[in-house]
Formats: C-alpha cells, structure tokens, sequence
C-alpha cells in the first residue's frame, strides 16, 4: 500500500513538473495572447517562480477559491463571454477577493471586483444604508466589465487595463512615462520599480491562475476537475420583486432556503430588499419558471424598513410615526427594557401600502408635498415630528396614505 502511494505522489509531482517546467505554448500562448502579452512573459523569472510554486497548500488554496466561487462562477463566466472581455479577467476576480463577495481591502475596496466607494458610484453602482451593490455578483460584474472596457479605449492593450485596474489609470500613464515604453517586460523590470510590487506581481498572479486552470487535467483528480465547470443552469438571473420583502419570504415561494438565496445576494445589507419600488433580486435560472408561475408581488402583508434613532426619540415617537404600535417594534428588535439609543438601527415592520416614503428635492416645500399626497400639513408634521414648515433637499418624510 505504502509503495502505491508512493508512486502515486511520484506521478503527480511528474505531472506538475510537467506543467510547471515545459509550458504548452500551443495552448498557453492563447492565453497570454488574450491579454495581448508576448508568448515570451512565460519565461519571465518571477513568473516562472510563482507559477512553479504549486505545492500541495497552494493547490488546496485553488481548490477551496472555486468551490467558494460556484455560486458565482456561471454567471461571471457568461457575462464575461457575452461582453468580449477576455476570458481570463475570470481570474481577476479570484485574484482580487478569492471570490469572496463580502472581501473588504485595507483601502476600503469591497466585492468580488473589489470596487472603491467612488468607482462604484462613477459606474453606476448603488452603495446605501440597505444595499452595496459591490457585493452583488451580477451588477458589480456588470461595472467591472464596463470598467475594463474604458480602460481598455484609454490603453489598448488588455494587460495595461489590467495593471490600471489594479493601481489606477494615472500610475499606469506616469510608469508608462517615465519608461519610455508600454512593454509589459519593461513595466515589469524588478530593479527599475516603474509599478509598486503588488502591481507587478498581480498581472503574474491572474495569468498563472488562468494557466493552472487551462491545464487543470494535469494536476486536478476527475471530481475536482468539476469545479472548473459548474453548471450553466445556476448562473444568476435578475427578478423584480417588492420593495421591504424578507429574503425568507422570496425564497420560500420559489423552493429555496433562506441560506443559498442569501448567498445569492450578499449584497442586501439586512434580510430584506431596499422599500422602493422596483427592487431586485438575484435567483438561479434554474428557478426563474418557479419564479413567474409561483412568485406573487406584495403577497407579504408587511414591508421592512431601518429607523435610525435620533437623539430625543422614545418608542412611542417612533410607532405613531409609522403607524404601528410600539410594541411591533420592541418585539421585533428585541428592545431590553423599552431602551433605545442614539443613532441605533431598528428595523420597522408596517402593513404594506400604509405609508410612503418621500426624498424632498429641489423646489418642494411642505405644502406641496401635502397637496400631492391628498394630506394635511399638521399630519405630515406631526408624522415626522416636525416643529416647523422648514424642510430641506434630501430629507426623508413618512407620509401616511
């Protein structure tokens, strides 16, 4: 048994020897060539190194990223097809957060594609009290793709958008500059630095991802081989659902645990959808027929909304506010002793369709918003406990229906 598995380890370490000491340039150099790098970037020293150091803890590693990864992998790996990106920025994201969708940086970069506050917003991506959009495996694929593709347009040449994802489009300009080329060797040059280390050694770790994955066969058992392909029927879809709707409630109607749909949707900051009309939420295709005969909008008599308490607030201001009964809402955030605190977040339950919720814009004043409504002044300033007419851009009012 001993002398089995002793060959056995002796057949794999020849066949990552293989892999790691003789490149398949037939095979390898598309990839590189889909990312616009020369065949010759495999005989880069640092690269080689990375690359050849596939021991036992780094392959476990690999494995443990895509099985973290299956619930997202389909759906990025369509969008990333679909969009004509290339194929390889699959790995971008294994490299940026291990496909994990709740990854936060130092720098405060949070997501699959690890997306800083004000890149998300620039491309169109919703971060606020109930949702960060980064974490949603579909829109935040969507910003990265169209993130990419800019750079691409500014760059030509997909590595570069790569390295200015990465450390940002001005870096890339002044190494670029200050090189007095675009060669990836040169961008490269370890004595020379034109880019920080973690810059020179991301484009290594994304293309020595990409190629353990392009000769997986060779070093990856027949179940685990599995993970490199997961089923195209689990890719996200994304549904119109009602606004303030528990995840609990969803996933019951269409056959789900609470548990996996959750998974499918990290980025909901609480377990319910934002209370705006037109929320939306990621299911399984698998389950999109489940969806259109079972799913009812508004079928769950309440909606969720958060409070956050301000300062003089008390239990009672806060029920005669939303019309609910204080007790509603002691019950639900499990309030000790009646006792509330400044700028604490409690959610509030309240029958759907029983009050809305009003951003005040440029130009409105109290009346008008009063009129629009069909309600009294005096009510929407005792509702919001107003002490006078003053309102300002930006504040939100409950106005009973």
């Amino acid at each position: 048994m001993k002398k089995i598995l002793s060959l056995l380890l002796l057949t794999i370490g020849l066949l990552h020897a293989s892999l790691f000491t003789e490149p398949r340039y037939n095979d390898d150099t598309k990839v590189l060539q889909s990312l616009d790098i020369e065949a010759s970037f495999l005989r880069d020293p640092v690269f080689r190194e990375l690359k050849n150091d596939m021991n036992s803890r780094k392959r476990n590693h690999f494995l443990r990223m895509l099985k973290r990864g299956q619930s997202y992998i389909p759906t990025l790996r369509k969008m990333i097809a679909e969009s004509g990106i290339p194929q390889v920025f699959l790995y971008m994201a294994m490299a940026e957060s291990n496909f994990n969708a709740h990854a936060k940086s130092s720098a405060k970069a949070v997501g699959l594609w690890q997306f800083m506050p004000k890149t998300a917003t620039r491309y169109g991506l919703k971060i606020d009290r109930y949702v960060d959009e980064r974490k949603d495996p579909v829109r935040s694929t969507e910003a990265a793709i169209k993130y990419l593709k800019h750079l691409h347009g500014m760059f030509d040449k997909w590595y570069l958008a790569a390295l200015a994802y990465n450390c940002g489009e001005g870096r890339v300009l002044r190494a670029i500059k200050k090189a007095g080329s675009d060669d990836l060797h040169v961008l490269l040059d370890e004595k020379r630095k034109y880019l920080p280390r973690e810059s020179r050694n991301y484009i290594r770790k994304i293309v020595s991802m990409a190629l353990v994955a392009n000769n997986a066969q060779l070093c990856f058992t027949q179940s685990e081989l599995a993970l490199f392909n997961p089923s195209d029927s689990e890719r996200l879809i994304r549904v119109k659902v009602s606004g303030g709707e528990t995840v609990e409630h969803i996933a019951k109607q269409i056959g789900m645990t609470t548990k996996d749909l959750k998974v499918l949707n990290p980025q909901f900051n609480y377990g319910f959808t934002p209370p705006v009309k037109g929320a939306f939420i990621n299911i399984p295709y698998s389950r999109l027929a489940r969806f259109k005969s079972d799913y009812k909008p508004g079928k769950q008599k309440n909606m969720y909304l958060v409070h956050t308490v301000k300062s003089g607030e008390n239990l009672s201001k806060i029920a005669y506010r939303y019309g609910i009964s204080y007790k509603m809402i002691v019950s639900f955030n499990k309030v000790r002793k009646g006792i509330i605190y400044p700028k604490q977040e409690l959610i509030i339950p309240i029958p759907r369709g029983s009050i809305h919720h009003y951003r005040v814009k440029p130009g409105d004043s109290i009346y008008k918003i009063a009129r629009k409504f069909g309600v009294k002044v005096a009510t929407i300033k005792q509702r919001n406990d107003l002490k006078s007419n003053i309102i300002h851009v930006g504040d939100k009012l409950v106005i009973p229906n």
